[in-house]
């Protein structure tokens, strides 16, 4: 790919707001012609990093707007604090 066209593909992501393309498509494009990737396959692992990555921005986004005092999960909730909880139910789903 020409200089010019690296740059204009650039840019072009940038206007389009895709940050994952722009910052993976290089390492990618190595990696899916070392492999003999096809074009359609390197796009959609392109797409996939973008929306995991927009994914992992909102959670994080909302964890902030939401103001919360410690960011907290169900792994460490301690079930024996309640007992009426049935953590074998949590256990199941998880």
């Amino acid at each position: 790919m020409s200089n010019r066209s690296t740059l204009l593909l650039e840019h072009h992501l940038k206007e389009l707001k895709l940050p994952t393309f722009l910052r993976e498509y290089r390492k990618l494009a190595a990696q899916c012609a070392q492999e003999g990737t096809d074009h359609p396959d390197y796009l959609l692992r392109l797409a996939e990093l973008e929306l995991i990555d927009r994914h992992q921005r909102m959670v994080q986004r909302r964890i902030r707007a939401a103001r919360f005092p410690a960011v907290k999960s169900l792994d460490t909730f301690d079930f024996l604090t309640i007992p009426s909880v049935n953590s074998s139910l949590y256990n199941q789903a998880a």
